[in-house]
């Protein structure tokens, strides 16, 4: 399945797509920060269940020159593995780093494979959409699955949104409360202080007073709920400000939609950091709303975190 060695790695999702090129750019970055190995995954299946030809079969299949698919295809997937890992090392090589490059390549539906995968892995790394998804789709369901199951954050690069590290980019974090987001703050501050960034908080408030006619929430001050709000969201940041005091830190109170504020917000960032749900979000969503907007319209990489209890 994949080489041997000591410590947790960087998982990264590679079909040879453009989005997981760009994916693998990120992966190799990310484990050079880090001082981890990287792995490159690659996943492969037959588009029909199938089972494997007994060994009369076989030799018929082989005397008829036919390419028996245990043999043939998997042998043309691990030739695409192979080209991911060699890109892996030469990225490394270019980068300054010394990273292990690791491999696995395992036969099954990719998200599957991946979530098997992530369980060793510090974090996972994916390109927005890869070859399996269709025109017009902004992003895949290997993505999307992973991102909402994995017990690891994931980290999703789309092929037009990733930068290599940018002077004075900022990390974005998305602040609500909820215990994703809690652990998506920790995962930012860490991801800022790796990369010797500023980093950029932001919580969106819901005016009460705001909705208009008989749905306007009645009995409330708003001036007082926003004050505690915003006390709240400091109290969330403080302890952060403190374990990381190197970083450079900007929180922004805002009256505004969360997705709108965040996606404004992350116009020139390095990195968006959100929890996989927020506050209203059930576990039986996939991601909550404002997650899969983001990961849908975001400028640039969305890291995706879960809450601590999984």
């Amino acid at each position: 399945m994949s080489e041997d060695g000591g410590g947790r790695p960087v998982l990264v999702g590679y079909d040879g797509s453009p989005a997981a090129e760009v994916a693998l750019r990120w992966a190799v970055e990310e484990a050079r920060l880090r001082g981890l190995p990287v792995t490159v995954c690659h996943a492969w299946h037959w588009p029909y269940p199938m089972r494997r030809p007994d060994e009369e079969t076989l030799e018929i299949l082989r005397g008829a020159g036919a390419i028996v698919a245990d043999e043939g295809v998997r042998k043309a997937h691990a030739l695409l593995t192979g080209e991911g890992v060699r890109r892996a090392r030469a990225l490394a090589g270019r980068q300054g780093g010394d990273v292990e490059v690791r491999w696995c390549l395992e036969r099954g539906w990719a998200a599957a494979v991946l979530l098997q995968a992530s369980r060793d892995a510090e974090l996972v790394v994916l390109g927005l959409r890869g070859h399996g998804g269709f025109e017009g789709l902004t992003v895949g369901s290997t993505a999307v699955q992973v991102a909402s199951r994995a017990g690891r954050p994931v980290v999703v690069v789309g092929a037009d949104t990733a930068h290599d590290r940018r002077d004075g980019a900022p990390v974005v974090v998305g602040v609500d409360g909820s215990p994703a987001s809690e652990a998506a703050l920790g995962f930012a501050f860490a991801e800022a202080a790796l990369r010797d960034a500023s980093l950029l908080a932001v919580c969106s408030w819901w005016d009460p007073s705001a909705l208009p006619g008989p749905d306007r929430v009645p009995f409330v001050r708003p001036d007082r709920l926003r004050h505690e709000a915003i006390v709240r969201f400091d109290q969330a940041v403080a302890p952060w400000r403190a374990e990381y005091p190197k970083v450079p830190v900007e929180t922004r109170f805002v009256v505004e939609k969360p997705r709108h504020a965040l996606l404004e917000a992350a116009d020139g960032a390095v990195l968006l950091a959100v929890g996989d749900r927020g506050i209203g979000s059930t576990p039986q969503t996939l991601l909550g709303p404002v997650t899969q907007a983001v990961l849908q319209q975001a400028p640039c990489p969305v890291a995706v975190v879960p809450a601590p209890a999984r």
